[in-house]
């Protein structure tokens, strides 16, 4: 699965363990361990980067900043605007290949008669909650960072949409899909970006082998009962997609029919036209959710 509308990002070459990207106006150099061939480096901007992301051999790794006189600024997809910003660990605060499921989302909530009221879980800077959002869905957008969730409203207000109907929360996901669950609110649709690993606020250890399935069960219960679709998303190389398809079949489909496809995502490198695969992604749709997937 490929993104079709950005112009403010490009995937322009890969070789050595390094992408070279387009940011807008910047350019810039980042590690990928996907990246395992050894093509020539003959475009003349892997010498003419704005910032380059080392790793450390110790672990980590730091930026060195080339000729970039801000190390935030804005780009755009489809009217949706984001705050690009150097971050630890390689991030840039955008993951440009979700735009994909952003698209369907948006068709799914736009052919509804209704305004849908989606759950965006491990929402990170809000890509996901925007979408959702700009095509006229109520939204609640959770993430356990503080600082990730100030990040999305400030995409949010970039966006226009600073007084559009998304919550706004900080928790665990786990523990608030626990409350959803005893409050009795139900949802149209959700989607889930989950870490491989992380720590929620309070300590809480997520491995996504260990913790998903139950985590989908739990899920499971939230949607309403014309629910429209329910999105996994994972960047495990641990987690294929077929796995993910099998587990959204099991726990979903028996009760709810509808459908489940799976694909890798993938960005399109300009300088050689193949694809760089960039994750995995799981999708549930019922019968009414009128997309072809």
């Amino acid at each position: 699965m490929r993104y079709k509308a950005w112009k403010d990002y490009e995937l322009i070459d890969t070789s050595s363990g390094e992408r070279l990207e387009r940011w807008k106006d910047k350019i810039l150099i980042r590690p990928d361990p996907q990246i395992i061939w050894k093509c020539p480096k003959t475009d003349v901007r892997w010498k003419n980067s704005n910032a380059t992301y080392y790793r450390s051999c110790t672990g980590g790794g730091s930026w060195k900043i080339h000729k970039l006189e801000n190390p935030t600024w804005t780009i755009e997809y489809n009217n949706l605007k984001f705050k690009v910003k150097l971050m630890n660990f390689k991030h840039t605060g955008i993951f440009p290949e979700q735009a994909v499921n952003w698209d369907l989302m948006s068709n799914i909530i736009k052919k509804s008669n209704k305004a849908l009221n989606i759950l965006n879980l491990f929402a990170y800077t809000g890509g996901a909650s925007l979408a959702c959002a700009a095509a006229g869905a109520k939204v609640c957008h959770v993430d356990s960072s503080r600082g990730m969730v100030a990040h999305a409203r400030e995409n949010a207000e970039l966006s226009g949409l600073s007084k559009a109907p998304i919550r706004w929360i900080v928790d665990d996901c786990e523990k608030f899909v626990l409350k959803e669950i005893r409050r009795g609110n139900k949802y149209d649709g959700i989607v889930m970006d989950p870490p491989s690993y992380g720590r929620g606020p309070n300590g809480e250890i997520w491995k996504i082998e260990e913790k998903l399935f139950d985590f989908l069960e739990l899920c499971e219960l939230l949607l309403c009962e014309n629910a429209r679709f329910l999105i996994v998303n994972s960047y495990s190389t641990g987690l294929s997609p077929s796995t993910m398809a099998y587990l959204l079949s099991n726990i979903i489909i028996p009760k709810r029919g509808g459908k489940v496809s799976c694909d890798e995502i993938g960005l399109p490198v300009s300088n050689s036209g193949l694809v760089l695969p960039t994750g995995n992604t799981a999708i549930w749709t019922s019968e009414d959710a009128k997309i072809q997937l």
